[in-house]
């Protein structure tokens, strides 16, 4: 029965359900992610920059076979290095990071730095000291 209550403890701990609920939003956030990259960015980038090239369908068939594209060969069960794609996830991730830095350094920003510690009240043997001193300058 002991262990049963030290599971439910450390389950319950404030870090574990923090962390938890952060991967669950990290996962949702990675499809946000995804679905500006793939819908919203490439199409732009491969329609500008690569003048209608979609990323894609831009894969290797290691087979030797041709595939129009990359879904076919994938469902054919062919060996693939799909180039295309890496650059995809590539662009996600630079993404995410990017949007991650933005994030700390604004949560850093908002952190209210505490004021330095006021000077401690001199001891009266200080004083006293401080006394003599100023005596002794005049």
């Amino acid at each position: 029965m002991g262990f049963v209550k030290e599971f439910k403890e450390f389950a319950m701990k404030g870090n574990v359900m923090d962390l938890a609920i952060g991967v669950i939003i990290g996962a949702a956030f990675g499809k946000i992610v995804d679905s500006i990259v793939n819908d919203l960015l490439m199409p732009i980038i491969s329609r500008v920059l690569l003048h209608g090239i979609s990323f894609t369908d831009k894969f290797v068939s290691l087979d030797g076979s041709h595939y129009a594209t990359y879904d076919t060969a994938k469902k054919a069960g062919a060996a693939i290095f799909a180039w295309g794609n890496f650059i995809q996830v590539f662009i996600n991730f630079l993404i995410i990071a990017l949007v991650l830095f933005l994030v700390v350094k604004g949560l850093n920003r908002m952190k209210t730095q505490a004021p330095p510690p006021a000077p401690a009240e001199p001891s009266s043997t200080d004083k006293l000291l401080m006394e003599i001193r100023d005596e002794l300058k005049k």
